[in-house]
């Protein structure tokens, strides 16, 4: 059932961003505004468009989120893979579990990391220019 709704969700997801998804919906609300006065702008004729938009609104939200989880949780596989083979530090794999705070202090040291990097970098310059004009 799991991969009979992720392929369905992922159908539905990549459809609904299409233009010609987005002119069907435009369409189908443009045909309820012109019959309203047909049906004389009705109570059952505003439910009509209230309870469709709801129903589809409902399942798109699921069947989207499906597809954002799978992909986020791809992403971060792969990110952790660069981290495990390269020569980033490997604590930063799994991050994604953490608490806010404890995210907010990876990314703090990181900072300070950088900043580290910059001066010494800068330093390295000073130096540099230092030996060439003695």
């Amino acid at each position: 059932m799991e991969k009979t709704f992720n392929r369905l969700a992922t159908v539905v997801a990549h459809a609904s961003g299409r233009p010609w998804a987005f002119a069907l919906c435009l369409a189908s609300v443009l045909i309820w505004a012109v019959t309203g006065p047909v049906f004389h702008y009705s109570e059952t004729w505003q439910l009509i468009i209230n309870t469709g938009t709801t129903i589809v609104t409902f399942l798109m939200v699921f069947l989207i989120q499906n597809t954002q989880n799978r992909d986020g949780a791809a992403i971060q596989a792969k990110l952790d893979e660069l981290i495990r083979s390269g020569t980033a530090k490997n604590a930063f794999i799994g991050i994604e579990h953490l608490t806010e705070a404890e995210v907010e202090e990876f990314r703090a040291l990181c900072a300070r990391a950088k900043e580290s990097n910059e001066r010494a970098g800068e330093k390295r310059r000073r130096q540099r220019l230092k030996a060439g004009h003695a």
